[in-house]
């Protein structure tokens, strides 16, 4: 072989981009093979170029015993780990069978004293090399080409590529040129609903790239939320310079998005740069996802402000959240219910993926039951929530949280229910104690109980009544009698008072105590 054809090659490799030295590399392999089918080959040996004429000579390897052994146990390990290596990779069981000759040994640690090298080149070796070299250097071009194609959309993956539909016939499969390669874009890829007609040209995201026999497979998606980031870069010049970030994407593909955003320039409106003049940058999107409706919302550091916002177009009038268990309990309009959950709860599933809470949606009239419920018992010994149990004056129960130890929060008015509670309180347990319980017993009562049993024995039988004061009050003596025999005065009845006759004032007639006898005339 001549230097000129050498030089050929070297010219190739520059021009397709192949690393130099490939295909000198790759030609030196076909001779070696070519070589070890001749007749009386040796079993160990190198082909060479010359760099002075540009020929190849081929030179025969001669090992001691013990390094050819050690040698070949190396390379048979190396095969056996390259054999499981493709089993755990393609699944399938590799039915090789190893043969000695077949192993490539490396020499090149072994010292040049232990190695005896002589020329083995055969007759015609040139013609060989000749034949060889074309179909070597084709061969090589094109899995060159096929790595590098490989390396350049290896990198790309997670990018948005625009394509041109090749071949739509076939639903489950629609082929998309890229330009150097033919992208594949399966059925679980594609949207519900969208058609790819052949020649129309689409946007899709590269989410894999195989390495196969006939080049690098790349594998397109339409349903991959990235597609609605890069879109809304390409639109919105606010987005690509940083002013403005995209934080979160939520998306049913080909029904409903969410984007989360925020500004990182002041007085720069997030959504407002997002949807433009009259609605045009996120009307753009809208046509490229097919009609695809998108909720653009400012993204909160706050959860209860963010989970409110992400139920847009929902208004919401409370949010509890959850930190420990990232719950969120959103409370809305009786009007508002049916809104926030979405067709088939399609607003609340993509609310809650966005914002990554769990959210609960409830309306007024659920929550104050709910809320009426834990006020008012809410199971047997069962603490509905960690808030206050006192109510409001309104119905409703404390928002605040309740003490450590106590249901109820640190309020005054509230605390002074706890002094009357007595699921606050401890319960007194009783001693045994027989002393003191013998002692009590002993001793005389304080007072006396009055009752049936305190009335005289006599006047017992006689009372019908069970209250003895109504029955003297109506069948006993009259008080009158009974003042006289006591000596005491009735009160209501006041004696006639006598004056004296000294004291009689002058001219005033007075009647003796017994009264006028009859026939006397009068004073």
């Amino acid at each position: 072989m001549s230097q000129e054809i050498i030089e050929a090659v070297r010219e190739i490799e520059r021009d397709k981009g192949i690393d130099e030295g490939a295909l000198v590399s790759a030609l030196e392999d076909a001779l070696l093979a070519a070589y070890k089918k001749t007749p009386g080959a040796s079993r160990h040996a190198t082909v060479e170029m010359d760099d002075d004429t540009g020929d190849f000579r081929v030179f025969s390897v001669e090992l001691p015993a013990d390094i050819e052994v050690r040698l070949l146990d190396e390379a048979r390990e190396r095969k056996l780990e390259e054999l499981e290596r493709l089993e755990e990779e393609t699944g399938e069981r590799q039915h090789t069978l190893i043969s000695d000759d077949d192993l490539d040994i490396d020499w090149s640690d072994v010292p040049d004293e232990d190695v005896k090298r002589e020329d083995v080149t055969p007759e015609g070796f040139g013609r060989i090399a000749a034949q060889t070299a074309k179909q070597v250097i084709l061969q090589r071009i094109r899995e060159e080409e096929r790595r590098m194609m490989y390396d350049e959309y290896i990198d790309r993956v997670t990018e948005v590529v625009t394509g041109i539909v090749q071949q739509a016939g076939d639903r489950n499969n629609v082929l998309v040129d890229l330009g150097k390669v033919e992208a594949l874009l399966p059925r679980s890829e594609q949207v519900d609903g969208e058609r790819y007609e052949q020649g129309s040209r689409i946007k899709a995201v590269i989410t894999e790239v195989r390495s196969g026999t006939k080049g690098p497979q790349v594998i397109l998606s339409r349903r991959d939320p990235e597609l609605i980031k890069t879109l809304f870069e390409l639109e919105v010049p606010e987005i690509a310079d940083g002013l403005v970030e995209i934080r979160g994407v939520a998306r049913e593909p080909g029904y409903r998005s969410k984007i989360a955003v925020e500004s990182h320039a002041q007085g720069v409106d997030p959504v407002g740069a997002c949807v433009g003049p009259r609605g045009s940058r996120v009307r753009m999107v809208v046509s490229e996802l097919r009609g695809e409706k998108i909720d653009i919302i400012p993204w909160n550091s706050e959860p209860a402000r963010f989970v409110a916002k992400a139920l847009s177009p929902a208004r919401v009038r409370e949010v509890f959240v959850d930190d420990e268990t990232k719950d969120a309990t959103v409370i809305v309009p009786d009007d508002q219910l049916a809104l926030a959950i979405g067709k088939e709860g399609l607003n609340a599933r993509l609310a809650a993926r966005l914002t990554g809470w769990k959210v609960d949606i409830q309306s007024d009239t659920e929550f104050a039951q709910a809320e009426a419920a834990a006020a008012y018992g809410g199971g047997e010994g069962e603490e509905f929530t960690g808030r206050c149990a006192a109510v409001l004056s309104n119905g409703k129960r404390c928002p605040n949280e309740a003490l450590p130890g106590s249901r109820y929060c640190g309020l005054p008015a509230h605390q002074e229910l706890a002094l009357h509670d007595t699921e606050d309180t401890e319960p007194i347990e009783a001693e045994d104690e027989p002393a003191l319980e013998i002692r009590s017993d002993l001793e005389a009562p304080d007072a006396e109980s009055l009752g049936p049993e305190s009335l005289p024995p006599e006047r017992e039988s006689e009372l019908e009544s069970e209250a003895p004061a109504d029955v003297a009050a109506t069948h006993g003596p009259d008080a009158a009698e009974l003042a006289a025999s006591e000596g005491e005065v009735d009160l209501d009845i006041s004696p006639p008072h006598v004056a004296p006759p000294e004291e009689v004032p002058a001219g005033i007639p007075v009647e003796p105590e017994g009264g006028a006898e009859e026939g006397s005339p009068a004073a």
